[in-house]
């Protein structure tokens, strides 16, 4: 199980060989507001960091594949891995239940890599509970309600009636947007994405983050015995 003390290896690019606490990256919005955009811009921009991939009772869908994508299991199953702790955070989202599998989160860790989650409020309140301050929260907001919608039906993905759940269900989604670190508005996803880039960078080298900064610090303040 995935422990708030999990620590990242030192990089190679890093000339003093610091170690330093691994981010657990989230990126929150109503659907259509576009943080699966931005999650795919970032994966493809930086190499030290990687996907959670969910599990999900939905339907895969065409073009998916699963643990890609998701890993598609049925509800009997997800019950069972629920049941047995599997989950670092689960929740029901338009009629289906979507959760974050441990494990691979605690690999992606011992890596060396950071892990990045396309989860939604509940799901980043749960991992927040666990995990604290390794826990970055980002909420992206559409400019307004109305472009929601637009983007929503451009899509050309979702009925009428799917799309008027989605636009209800965004209203409940936004009003939790103080319980996140950082908010950011997606009027254009180039500049949203270098936005959410900056955001991740910075907090990587937080003092609180860099663990072999301690030891560094004090050899400089030690005097040179020659």
């Amino acid at each position: 199980m995935l422990r708030p003390t999990t620590l990242l290896a030192s990089r190679a690019d890093d000339p003093h060989k610091f170690r330093r606490r691994g981010v657990l990256f989230v990126l929150s919005s109503p659907s259509g507001a576009g943080k699966s955009t931005i999650s795919r811009m970032l994966l493809q921009a930086d190499p030290l960091l990687r996907m959670s991939v969910s599990a999900t009772t939905r339907a895969i869908r065409p073009g998916e594949q699963d643990g890609v994508d998701y890993h598609f299991v049925d509800l009997p199953r997800f019950k069972e891995m629920a049941s047995a702790g599997e989950f670092l955070e689960w929740a029901h989202v338009f009629g289906h239940r979507y959760g974050t599998p441990a494990k691979p989160v605690d690999e992606i860790l011992a890596s060396g890599n950071d892990v990045l989650f396309d989860i939604d409020w509940q799901g980043a309140q749960q991992l927040h509970q666990l995990a604290g301050g390794d826990v970055v929260r980002v909420f992206i907001l559409p400019p307004s309600m109305e472009e929601l919608e637009r983007r929503l039906r451009a899509r050309n993905t979702d009925s009428n009636e799917v799309i008027e759940a989605r636009m209800s269900r965004a209203a409940s989604e936004i009003a939790h947007w103080d319980g996140y670190d950082y908010v950011l508005v997606n009027d254009d996803a180039a500049k949203c994405f270098e936005q959410v880039r900056t955001i991740l960078q910075a907090e990587r080298l937080k003092r609180s983050r860099q663990t072999g900064l301690i030891g560094f610090v004090r050899k400089l303040m030690t005097p040179d015995p020659s």
